[in-house]
Protein backbone atom coordinates (compact mmCIF):
# COMPACT_ATOMS: atom_id res chain seq x y z
CA UNK A 1 0.00 0.00 0.00
CA UNK A 2 0.88 3.31 -0.77
CA UNK A 3 1.92 5.15 2.14
CA UNK A 4 0.53 8.71 3.03
CA UNK A 5 2.52 11.54 3.05
CA UNK A 6 0.24 13.89 4.36
CA UNK A 7 0.09 11.39 7.75
CA UNK A 8 3.00 11.72 9.91
CA UNK A 9 5.60 9.44 10.56
CA UNK A 10 5.76 7.01 13.72
CA UNK A 11 9.21 6.90 15.17
CA UNK A 12 10.32 3.67 16.36
CA UNK A 13 13.02 3.44 19.28
CA UNK A 14 12.70 0.17 21.17
CA UNK A 15 15.73 -1.89 22.53
CA UNK A 16 13.23 -5.47 21.69
CA UNK A 17 15.00 -7.97 19.65
CA UNK A 18 15.32 -6.23 15.92
CA UNK A 19 14.22 -9.43 14.30
CA UNK A 20 10.77 -9.24 15.92
CA UNK A 21 10.35 -5.84 15.16
CA UNK A 22 11.03 -6.35 11.65
CA UNK A 23 9.01 -9.06 11.19
CA UNK A 24 6.20 -7.33 13.13
CA UNK A 25 6.43 -3.80 11.08
CA UNK A 26 5.71 -6.00 7.88
CA UNK A 27 2.02 -4.94 7.38
CA UNK A 28 2.20 -2.29 10.24
CA UNK A 29 0.76 1.67 10.20
CA UNK A 30 0.55 0.34 6.21
CA UNK A 31 -0.62 4.24 5.55
CA UNK A 32 2.30 5.93 6.85
CA UNK A 33 6.23 5.91 7.36
CA UNK A 34 7.88 4.64 10.10
CA UNK A 35 11.17 5.26 10.86
CA UNK A 36 12.78 2.86 13.03
CA UNK A 37 15.93 4.02 14.82
CA UNK A 38 17.78 0.82 15.50
CA UNK A 39 17.84 1.01 11.67
CA UNK A 40 21.30 1.95 10.26
CA UNK A 41 19.73 4.65 7.52
CA UNK A 42 17.35 6.41 9.98
CA UNK A 43 20.14 7.36 12.82
CA UNK A 44 20.27 10.73 10.78
CA UNK A 45 17.28 11.17 10.52
CA UNK A 46 15.52 14.86 10.97
CA UNK A 47 13.02 13.90 13.30
CA UNK A 48 11.41 17.29 13.16
CA UNK A 49 7.20 17.75 12.40
CA UNK A 50 7.20 14.10 13.42
CA UNK A 51 3.73 13.55 15.98
CA UNK A 52 4.19 10.23 17.30
CA UNK A 53 6.74 7.94 19.12
CA UNK A 54 7.00 4.18 20.26
CA UNK A 55 9.43 3.67 22.83
CA UNK A 56 11.46 1.23 25.06
CA UNK A 57 14.54 2.55 26.85
CA UNK A 58 15.06 4.84 23.86
CA UNK A 59 18.51 6.46 22.79
CA UNK A 60 19.81 9.44 25.05
CA UNK A 61 19.01 12.09 22.01
CA UNK A 62 15.67 11.01 20.96
CA UNK A 63 13.42 14.02 22.64
CA UNK A 64 15.90 16.51 21.38
CA UNK A 65 15.65 15.33 18.16
CA UNK A 66 11.86 14.70 18.22
CA UNK A 67 11.14 18.39 18.98
CA UNK A 68 7.38 18.20 17.83
CA UNK A 69 5.96 14.96 19.17
CA UNK A 70 2.41 14.69 20.03
CA UNK A 71 2.53 11.76 21.50
CA UNK A 72 4.68 9.14 23.47
CA UNK A 73 3.79 5.34 23.47
CA UNK A 74 5.42 3.24 26.08
CA UNK A 75 6.75 -0.05 24.36
CA UNK A 76 5.23 -2.14 27.89
CA UNK A 77 2.64 -1.75 30.37
CA UNK A 78 5.18 -0.35 32.62
CA UNK A 79 5.85 3.57 32.35
CA UNK A 80 8.23 3.70 35.00
CA UNK A 81 11.47 3.69 32.40
CA UNK A 82 9.83 6.62 30.41
CA UNK A 83 8.87 9.10 32.87
CA UNK A 84 12.59 9.40 34.22
CA UNK A 85 13.82 9.99 30.95
CA UNK A 86 15.74 13.06 29.88
CA UNK A 87 13.94 15.49 28.51
CA UNK A 88 10.46 13.69 27.94
CA UNK A 89 8.29 16.37 26.31
CA UNK A 90 4.66 17.48 28.35
CA UNK A 91 2.77 15.18 25.79
CA UNK A 92 0.39 12.90 26.24
CA UNK A 93 2.27 9.21 27.78
CA UNK A 94 0.40 6.10 26.54
CA UNK A 95 0.31 3.06 28.45
CA UNK A 96 0.50 -0.72 26.27
CA UNK A 97 -2.89 -1.91 27.47
CA UNK A 98 -3.35 -5.82 25.37
CA UNK A 99 -5.25 -8.68 25.89
CA UNK A 100 -2.17 -10.92 24.90
CA UNK A 101 -0.27 -8.69 27.36
CA UNK A 102 -3.21 -9.24 30.34
CA UNK A 103 -3.37 -13.10 29.60
CA UNK A 104 0.50 -13.60 29.55
CA UNK A 105 0.66 -12.25 33.32
CA UNK A 106 -2.45 -14.28 34.27
CA UNK A 107 -1.16 -17.29 32.64
CA UNK A 108 1.99 -16.68 34.80
CA UNK A 109 0.47 -15.67 37.83
CA UNK A 110 -1.69 -18.97 38.10
CA UNK A 111 1.26 -20.82 37.47
CA UNK A 112 3.53 -19.74 40.12
CA UNK A 113 0.22 -19.83 42.42
CA UNK A 114 -0.30 -23.55 41.40
CA UNK A 115 3.92 -24.61 41.75
CA UNK A 116 3.72 -23.73 45.48
CA UNK A 117 0.00 -24.76 46.24
CA UNK A 118 1.27 -28.23 44.65
CA UNK A 119 4.59 -28.07 46.84
CA UNK A 120 6.53 -28.32 43.47
CA UNK A 121 10.24 -27.12 44.73
CA UNK A 122 9.84 -29.80 47.61
CA UNK A 123 8.95 -32.65 45.18
CA UNK A 124 11.47 -31.62 42.42
CA UNK A 125 13.90 -31.67 45.75
CA UNK A 126 12.93 -35.14 46.22
CA UNK A 127 12.97 -36.40 42.56
CA UNK A 128 16.88 -34.85 42.89
CA UNK A 129 17.27 -37.47 45.89
CA UNK A 130 15.02 -40.29 44.33
CA UNK A 131 13.03 -39.91 47.04
CA UNK A 132 9.18 -41.04 46.66
CA UNK A 133 6.68 -39.55 49.39
CA UNK A 134 3.92 -38.10 49.47
CA UNK A 135 3.15 -34.86 50.70
CA UNK A 136 0.12 -33.57 52.53
CA UNK A 137 -1.86 -31.61 49.98
CA UNK A 138 -3.92 -28.50 50.84
CA UNK A 139 -6.72 -27.48 48.08
CA UNK A 140 -6.87 -24.13 46.64
CA UNK A 141 -10.02 -23.14 48.56
CA UNK A 142 -7.82 -23.00 51.40
CA UNK A 143 -5.48 -20.25 50.48
CA UNK A 144 -6.09 -16.64 50.10
CA UNK A 145 -3.98 -14.87 47.55
CA UNK A 146 -3.41 -11.45 48.25
CA UNK A 147 -3.20 -8.93 44.73
CA UNK A 148 -0.87 -5.54 45.57
CA UNK A 149 -1.88 -4.06 42.00
CA UNK A 150 -5.59 -4.75 41.75
CA UNK A 151 -5.92 -3.14 37.81
CA UNK A 152 -6.44 -4.62 34.38
CA UNK A 153 -3.65 -7.16 34.59
CA UNK A 154 -4.96 -8.12 38.55
CA UNK A 155 -8.46 -7.92 38.44
CA UNK A 156 -7.42 -11.05 35.38
CA UNK A 157 -5.49 -13.14 37.21
CA UNK A 158 -8.01 -12.76 40.01
CA UNK A 159 -10.98 -13.88 38.48
CA UNK A 160 -8.66 -16.90 36.48
CA UNK A 161 -7.09 -18.17 40.35
CA UNK A 162 -10.72 -17.55 41.79
CA UNK A 163 -11.81 -19.92 38.83
CA UNK A 164 -9.53 -22.58 39.65
CA UNK A 165 -10.77 -22.82 44.09
CA UNK A 166 -8.58 -19.73 45.54
CA UNK A 167 -10.01 -16.99 47.77
CA UNK A 168 -8.70 -13.82 46.39
CA UNK A 169 -8.38 -10.49 48.15
CA UNK A 170 -7.07 -7.19 45.88
CA UNK A 171 -5.16 -4.31 46.83
CA UNK A 172 -4.37 -1.03 45.65
CA UNK A 173 -3.65 2.31 46.80
CA UNK A 174 -7.41 3.77 45.74
CA UNK A 175 -10.00 0.85 46.59
CA UNK A 176 -11.59 -0.21 43.85
CA UNK A 177 -14.62 -1.93 43.74
CA UNK A 178 -14.66 -5.15 41.90
CA UNK A 179 -17.42 -7.67 42.07
CA UNK A 180 -17.03 -10.65 43.88
CA UNK A 181 -13.92 -9.64 45.25
CA UNK A 182 -12.85 -7.72 49.01
CA UNK A 183 -10.61 -4.72 48.07
CA UNK A 184 -8.75 -2.72 50.36
CA UNK A 185 -6.77 0.45 50.20
CA UNK A 186 -3.89 2.36 51.28
CA UNK A 187 -5.04 2.16 54.80
CA UNK A 188 -6.27 -1.20 54.66
CA UNK A 189 -3.05 -2.46 54.27
CA UNK A 190 -2.58 -4.79 57.70
CA UNK A 191 -5.82 -6.09 57.16
CA UNK A 192 -5.17 -7.41 53.52
CA UNK A 193 -2.06 -8.57 54.68
CA UNK A 194 -3.02 -10.43 57.63
CA UNK A 195 -5.59 -12.77 55.37
CA UNK A 196 -2.79 -13.50 52.89
CA UNK A 197 -1.21 -16.28 52.28
CA UNK A 198 0.12 -16.01 48.78
CA UNK A 199 1.16 -12.08 48.02
CA UNK A 200 1.02 -11.45 44.58
CA UNK A 201 2.87 -8.39 43.59
CA UNK A 202 1.38 -6.32 40.22
CA UNK A 203 2.58 -3.09 41.47
CA UNK A 204 3.82 0.35 39.17
CA UNK A 205 6.96 1.76 40.75
CA UNK A 206 6.36 4.88 41.93
CA UNK A 207 7.97 6.37 44.67
CA UNK A 208 5.45 4.87 47.26
CA UNK A 209 5.84 1.47 46.06
CA UNK A 210 9.31 1.47 45.89
CA UNK A 211 10.76 -1.23 48.21
CA UNK A 212 7.50 -1.65 49.69
CA UNK A 213 8.07 -5.39 49.45
CA UNK A 214 10.45 -5.74 52.52
CA UNK A 215 10.94 -7.62 55.75
CA UNK A 216 8.16 -5.63 57.78
CA UNK A 217 5.51 -6.12 54.97
CA UNK A 218 6.79 -9.79 55.07
CA UNK A 219 5.81 -10.30 58.85
CA UNK A 220 2.75 -9.13 58.39
CA UNK A 221 0.97 -11.76 56.24
CA UNK A 222 -0.65 -14.46 57.54
CA UNK A 223 0.95 -17.33 58.87
CA UNK A 224 -2.66 -19.31 59.66
CA UNK A 225 -2.76 -21.09 56.08
CA UNK A 226 -1.80 -24.29 55.18
CA UNK A 227 1.24 -23.98 54.04
CA UNK A 228 2.60 -23.19 57.13
CA UNK A 229 4.12 -19.83 55.91
CA UNK A 230 3.09 -16.94 53.34
CA UNK A 231 4.71 -17.12 49.56
CA UNK A 232 5.59 -13.52 47.49
CA UNK A 233 5.46 -13.57 44.29
CA UNK A 234 6.32 -10.44 42.40
CA UNK A 235 5.75 -10.11 38.20
CA UNK A 236 5.60 -5.89 38.84
CA UNK A 237 8.80 -4.50 38.99
CA UNK A 238 11.85 -5.12 40.68
CA UNK A 239 12.71 -1.69 42.15
CA UNK A 240 9.50 -2.51 44.49
CA UNK A 241 11.13 -4.83 46.26
CA UNK A 242 14.02 -5.81 48.61
CA UNK A 243 16.02 -8.59 47.57
CA UNK A 244 18.02 -8.81 50.73
CA UNK A 245 15.05 -9.17 52.84
CA UNK A 246 13.77 -12.13 50.45
CA UNK A 247 16.58 -14.19 50.91
CA UNK A 248 16.58 -13.28 54.40
CA UNK A 249 12.84 -14.20 55.22
CA UNK A 250 13.40 -17.24 53.53
CA UNK A 251 16.08 -18.14 55.25
CA UNK A 252 14.38 -17.72 58.45
CA UNK A 253 11.19 -18.98 57.37
CA UNK A 254 9.39 -15.80 57.40
CA UNK A 255 8.50 -16.56 53.58
CA UNK A 256 7.63 -20.19 52.79
CA UNK A 257 9.15 -19.39 49.30
CA UNK A 258 9.07 -17.12 46.17
CA UNK A 259 8.44 -16.89 42.65
CA UNK A 260 10.16 -13.85 41.23
CA UNK A 261 10.15 -12.54 37.53
CA UNK A 262 11.49 -9.06 38.11
CA UNK A 263 14.84 -7.67 39.98
CA UNK A 264 16.37 -4.85 41.24
CA UNK A 265 19.02 -5.45 38.95
CA UNK A 266 18.43 -6.80 35.61
CA UNK A 267 19.61 -9.37 34.51
CA UNK A 268 19.83 -10.90 37.73
CA UNK A 269 23.63 -10.51 39.38
CA UNK A 270 25.68 -14.11 38.95
CA UNK A 271 26.75 -13.42 42.60
CA UNK A 272 22.94 -13.08 44.16
CA UNK A 273 21.97 -15.86 46.62
CA UNK A 274 18.49 -16.14 44.54
CA UNK A 275 20.41 -18.37 41.60
CA UNK A 276 21.05 -21.08 44.35
CA UNK A 277 17.65 -21.11 46.22
CA UNK A 278 16.14 -23.88 46.05
CA UNK A 279 12.31 -22.28 47.57
CA UNK A 280 12.89 -19.19 45.14
CA UNK A 281 11.23 -19.54 41.47
CA UNK A 282 13.05 -17.39 39.02
CA UNK A 283 12.05 -16.18 35.54
CA UNK A 284 13.89 -13.53 33.41
CA UNK A 285 11.32 -10.73 33.54
CA UNK A 286 9.52 -12.85 31.23
CA UNK A 287 6.12 -13.39 32.79
CA UNK A 288 4.45 -10.95 30.13
CA UNK A 289 6.91 -10.15 27.42
CA UNK A 290 5.35 -7.16 25.06
CA UNK A 291 3.54 -9.08 21.63
CA UNK A 292 5.30 -6.05 19.40
CA UNK A 293 2.63 -6.97 16.54
CA UNK A 294 0.29 -6.16 19.35
CA UNK A 295 2.00 -3.75 20.41
CA UNK A 296 1.58 -1.73 16.71
CA UNK A 297 -1.77 -2.85 16.38
CA UNK A 298 -2.20 -1.04 19.67
CA UNK A 299 -0.21 2.02 18.81
CA UNK A 300 -2.05 2.47 15.43
CA UNK A 301 -5.73 1.91 17.17
CA UNK A 302 -4.72 4.82 19.27
CA UNK A 303 -3.47 7.40 16.15
CA UNK A 304 -6.55 6.66 14.55
CA UNK A 305 -8.68 7.40 17.80
CA UNK A 306 -6.65 10.57 17.84
CA UNK A 307 -6.89 11.61 14.05
CA UNK A 308 -10.44 10.71 14.09
CA UNK A 309 -11.17 13.27 17.12
CA UNK A 310 -11.82 10.43 19.53
CA UNK A 311 -9.76 10.36 22.78
CA UNK A 312 -6.90 8.69 23.60
CA UNK A 313 -7.41 5.29 25.66
CA UNK A 314 -4.98 4.57 28.86
CA UNK A 315 -3.31 7.67 29.52
CA UNK A 316 -0.87 7.87 32.22
CA UNK A 317 -1.81 10.21 35.48
CA UNK A 318 1.99 11.45 35.89
CA UNK A 319 1.26 12.77 38.98
CA UNK A 320 0.65 9.31 39.85
CA UNK A 321 3.15 7.74 38.19
CA UNK A 322 0.97 5.41 36.22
Amino acid sequence: MKRNAMKSPVIIDLKFDQEQVAAALKGAFADREVINLLHPGSRKRDLSGIDYAVVWRPGADLFSRAKDLKVVFSGGAGVDHVLTLPGLPDVPLVRFVDDTLTTRMSEWVVLQCLLHLRQHQAYEAQRQKRVWRELVQPEAKELTVGIMGFGVLGQDAAAKLKTLGFNVIGWSRSRKQVDGFETFDASGLNAFLAKTDILVGLLPLTPDTKGIFNTGLFTRLSRKGPLGAPVFINAGRGGSQVEADIVASINDGTLRGASLDVFETEPLPLESPLWSMDKVVITPHAAAASDVAALFRHVAGQIERLESGKPLEHLVDRSAGY
